[in-house]
């Protein structure tokens, strides 16, 4: 009996509550991957609030596990309690990406795109002015988050919150695993050290032996003077007699 009366109490206090989930989208080439190690995708939550005017504005809200069971839809976008830059320290959830729900029609059209990269703003992740920054997320999570629906500063209607996502986070050199040889990170890394210095000797060998080959040439190409000739000169006389001289 208590179970049939929640969905009359949530009528009651104006917020209409839906099942639907917020999960993640199938990874695409064009957004370059499913999770990144400060962001992920969602798909957009389109034909879930079909009763609401298209003048609502649909708030994507992120939240640490532990804020869930006692988030309060009551705390407003860009509150101190709800802003990005103060996450996940002494704010536990901030609001994001809102829009109104024309822009999450039930029609998609043929090859659009129809998800949200969450976290893909750096230009404002320290601008304290801009609270609802969709800023990269700051470390690994895990993080839950839903769609919140407000009319002006009202909550109407909200979805379920997403299963826990986690992030990529970067891994250690050490645990680097091996191609199928069995060797070790350590072994690659001493490998390849070993490869490059083996190259820098072969080319200084090379460049040695050009040099030396250069100055062999240059050594037979030399050529001593010539001693001088010296040749001696002879007057030469006629092998036959002079005619007399005429008186």
């Amino acid at each position: 009996m208590f179970l049939l009366l929640l969905p009359l109490l949530a009528m009651a206090h104006g917020l209409d509550e839906r099942l639907y989930k917020p999960k993640l989208s199938t990874a695409s080439p064009t957004l370059g991957g499913l999770t990144t190690s400060s962001t992920f995708t969602l798909e957009q939550p389109r034909c879930v609030f079909t009763n609401l005017q298209d003048d609502i504005v649909i708030w994507l809200v992120v939240a640490v596990p532990k804020a869930v069971p006692n988030f309060k839809n009551s705390v407003m976008p860009g509150s101190p309690e709800r802003a990005f830059q103060k996450f996940p320290t002494s704010a536990l959830a901030y609001m994001t990406l809102n829009t109104t729900l024309l822009n999450y029609p039930c029609h998609k059209p043929p090859r659009e795109i129809t998800v949200l990269r969450v976290g893909s703003e750096t230009s404002c992740a320290k601008d304290n002015t801009r609270p609802t920054c969709n800023g990269p997320l700051p470390g690994p999570g895990p993080y839950q988050v839903k769609f919140l629906a407000l009319n002006d500063s009202n909550p109407v209607a909200e979805t379920a919150w997403s299963d826990p996502i986690t992030l990529k986070t970067a891994r250690q050199f050490s645990s680097i695993p091996t191609t199928g040889s069995g060797h070790s990170a350590g072994m690659i890394a001493l490998t390849s050290i070993l490869s490059i210095l083996f190259a820098i000797l072969l080319a200084g060998l090379v460049a040695m032996l050009v040099f030396c080959g250069s100055n062999a040439y240059g050594g037979s190409s030399s050529f001593s003077k010539p001693e001088a000739v010296t040749v001696q000169r002879y007057n030469t006389h006629h092998v036959y007699d002079q005619p007399a001289a005429r008186l």
